[in-house]
Formats: C-alpha cells, structure tokens, sequence
C-alpha cells in the first residue's frame, strides 16, 4: 500500500482515530498491507476486524497486534494497545481505503487498472493477463479468486507506487455487486469475458446475469475500452450502451483480436493469434481445453491496449503450464494414464466444454473416463441442467461416466436413459467408494476428467487419483 498518515486513512474510510496507549497520532504513517485474517498479519500492516457468519474479526486483535499490527479497522473500540479506526461498517471502510488508494496511484502515478467479469474464465484470463503485463512493468493481480467485496480491496491496496498495471477480479452474487467494485477499482479497461450460467439460482436468471455483467462496461469512462467477447451476444449487445471505445475479441473474422487454425490436442491448444496492428503469431497454449483459447484472446486484447509486444505476450502465455490449481490441471501419472483435475468450478457452460475437451483430445481407440459431481446454485435450473450433462456425456460417447454425490444422481439417471445402460455410467454415493471403483478400474492408457462444482469437493478425489497413479 502507498503511504498514508493515519489521519488520511481515517478520513477516506469515514471513521474516527482512536490512538489508545499505541503512542502514534494523527500523523504516523503506514503503508503495510492489509488483511482480514490474524494469522497472515505480519509487522506494520492494517487489520481489518471483519464481521463473518462463523466469526467476528474483533475477537482477533489481540492476536493481530501480537503479529505486529500497527493500525486496526474496527467497528468498536477493542484494544487500546493499538491505534484504531472506528467505522459503521469495516468492509465498506476496506472498499473506501481501496478506493481512496487506486485513485492517488492513478492520479500521482500513471496507475493502469484493468477490470475483468464473466459467468466463467476470470481466474484463466487474470492469471494470463498477468504473465502477459508482468513483461511490461509491475503487476498485481488477485490470489486464486479473489474477487468479491473483501478479496478485491485487499487486492487493490497492494499496489504501490512502482505498480504499472492493477488487475481486478469482479465476480457478483447479485444485482450492483459489479458496479460497487467497479466503483473502488475505477478500470481503464474492463473485459467481460461470458455470460452464461454459473450461479445463476442467485441471480435468478441468465438475463439478470448479463445486466449484472454489464455494469462494468457501463462504469467505463469514455477514454476507457471496453473489451468484449464478439462470440457471445449477451456479451456482444454490452456494447450498445458503453461509453468507452470497444475493442472485439472472438473467433469471428470480424474480432480485432482473433484466433484462426485453433487445433486442441492432449498436450494444450494451438492457434494463431491476430490483433489490430495487423501483426500474428502461432500460440502453443498448453492449457487444456479449446474453449480457454478465448480467455487467451481476451488477455492478448488487454497487453495489446497496454503496449505488450506480441512476442513477449505470446512467450509469456506459452510459459503458462495451468490455468490455475484445479482447473484443467493435468496430473502426471504412470502407464500412460492422463488425470485431468478440473473440479474447482461447474457451471453448465464449464462442464460442456470439459466434456467437449474430453472428446476432442482423445487419441483414436483411447477409453475416457468423466468422473462427474454436483454442479451448485442452479437453483430452480438445477434439475434439468443435470439432466442435460447427462445426455451429453452419452452423446460425447465418453466411454465411462462416473457420477459422485447424492446431489449429481440426475446425471446418472439420465445417463441410463439416454443409453448408457451397460454399465457406462456408474453411481456412488460417497468418494471413498468412487475412488475405491476408479482404483480398479482406471487402465493403462486412460483418459481421465474429474469435474464438479467447489462445494462437491471432487478436487480432492482427483488429487486422491493422481496420488495413486503418479
């Protein structure tokens, strides 16, 4: 974080200085990161007395100051051994100080922020975008997926004044959680990268969905770009109401970031990637699954916006072996034996195109084996969107489907009556049993997908798997 007295601090965030027997004043300095979690405080950073449904950060300041906490964001007073800052709401006040700090970079130091929301890819496309800017000048991007209301703040005040380029994960539960981010992080270029179905039971429909997304592109200022995916029309018709200048990427002849000649095999995706300039270049993208090439598209129209060179994008999403842990993430195992490990994530649109990839990348005569859990917050969807993976994994003749948990059971069922009634697909209850099924069954020779939502926790039957093949 930049360097802010605690009076500054105290003003952007709305709140009242309380220095206690710290011996600070007004005037003391900080410019330590910030966190919400005691056990990673280290000396000189902020702590955040966050309210959680199991918790309540004021019970840890004490440990907080213990670590070397030099300042605590608190909604009352709790410990006068440390300066405190007293707010209504300690979140709001983090997204306030992220705010207050983005806007001094910008403002002071050239500052760079690049927004990015879609139903699915965000996590891809930031890790991407990262390896890509990274070459340009310094870069921070979210941990993992850090993308909500507690976890982009905390991204935002990492930057400092050496940060050439800051890039912003926005997901949402609902309705104005987007433009509320959009708010603290103030993009220059903001991507949307799909709309589609994840966590659709929460927004209550796919159109709510994409007014959800929109919100970034409309929070765009007219000297911004607004990079969107050509290949989706929910995402394709954003482009009506924004402000800033729209840069397309897709697959379409018409993108001004495209790619051509895509061909998806075991070992990752090769394709040719073209920008504006007119220049191209082939990519051998060793993330799995075709349907990441456009992640990549979108991640080389960001560099291209920011002066990336395209050889040096190009190396440096080449360098990139996975999207990220659990997602497409291929383990090494004996005799032949491919573990596809891609179950932090499933929507509907991301359990296709696993399934998709699956397929495609198989040798001829290679058996397959898609090892398939629940898919959450569908809501009223859920059962027929279950249903519908079913038919596809018959319809993609995956040559077994196993089915793990009580809730993915519709897959299963629909499985059999799809055709599969020879003992293709197989169910289990519990993922003792499923393992206890693959460890016998898995061959030499083997193509394995493992895919579920984060809630069914099949990431760990798929770690369970590799450690057993390896």
């Amino acid at each position: 974080m930049i360097t802010l007295s605690l009076a500054e601090i105290a003003h952007a965030v709305d709140g009242t200085l309380v220095v206690g027997d710290s011996g600070t004043t007004g005037s003391t300095t900080l410019s330590g990161e910030a966190q919400t979690d005691s056990r990673l405080i280290e000396p000189g950073q902020l702590f955040v007395a966050k309210r959680g449904e199991d918790t309540d950060g004021h019970l840890f300041v004490g440990a907080a100051i213990d670590r070397g906490a030099a300042l605590a964001i608190v909604e009352h007073d709790t410990d006068s051994r440390i300066a405190q800052i007293v707010v209504e709401d300690a979140v709001v006040a983090l997204g306030k100080l992220a705010r207050e700090v983005v806007a001094r970079l910008k403002r002071d130091h050239g500052l760079t922020v690049i927004g990015i929301t879609g139903s699915n890819g965000k996590t891809t496309t930031k890790n991407l975008l990262n390896a890509m800017l990274s070459t340009a000048g310094e870069t921070v991007a979210p941990v993992g997926s850090f993308n909500n209301e507690v976890g982009a703040p905390l991204t935002m005040l990492q930057a400092t004044a050496s940060t050439k380029f800051l890039i912003s994960e926005m997901g949402a539960d609902g309705v104005g959680d987007i433009a509320k981010l959009a708010n603290m992080a103030q993009p220059d270029i903001g991507v949307v990268l799909m709309v589609g179905l994840s966590h659709v039971g929460r927004f209550g429909g796919i159109e709510v969905t994409a007014r959800t997304k929109a919100e970034l592109v409309a929070a765009l200022p007219s000297t911004g770009v607004a990079v969107l995916n050509q290949d989706d029309p929910r995402v394709a018709a954003m482009a009506e109401n924004a402000q800033a200048r729209v840069l397309w990427f897709g697959q379409t002849a018409a993108a001004g970031v495209r790619a051509t000649d895509v061909r998806a095999s075991a070992t990752g995706t090769t394709f040719t990637v073209h920008v504006p300039s007119g220049e191209s270049a082939e990519v051998h993208f060793r993330v799995l699954g075709e349907h990441h090439v456009g992640n990549a598209l979108a991640a080389f129209a960001v560099a291209y916006e920011c002066g990336v060179l395209l050889p040096d994008a190009v190396a440096a999403i080449e360098g990139v072996v996975r999207a990220e842990r659990w997602r497409m993430e291929v383990l090494p195992a004996r005799d032949g034996i491919t573990i596809i490990n891609d179950a932090y994530n499933a929507s509907p649109d991301a359990m296709t195109a696993a399934l998709k990839t699956l397929a495609l990348i198989r040798d001829p005569g290679q058996r397959t084996v898609a090892v398939l859990g629940a898919m959450s917050e569908l809501g009223e969807f859920s059962g027929d969107e279950h249903d519908r993976i079913g038919l596809q994994a018959v319809r993609f003749n995956i040559s077994r489907i196993v089915v793990v948990g009580d809730e993915a059971r519709r897959m299963h069922i629909t499985a059999i009556n799809e055709g599969s009634w020879d003992g293709e697909s197989v169910f289990f209850s519990s993922q003792d049993e499923a393992f206890a099924y693959l460890a016998n069954e898995i061959s030499a020779g083997d193509l394995v997908l493992v895919k579920s939502s984060n809630s069914a926790g099949l990431r760990f039957l798929g770690d369970r798997l590799g450690a057993h093949f390896a």
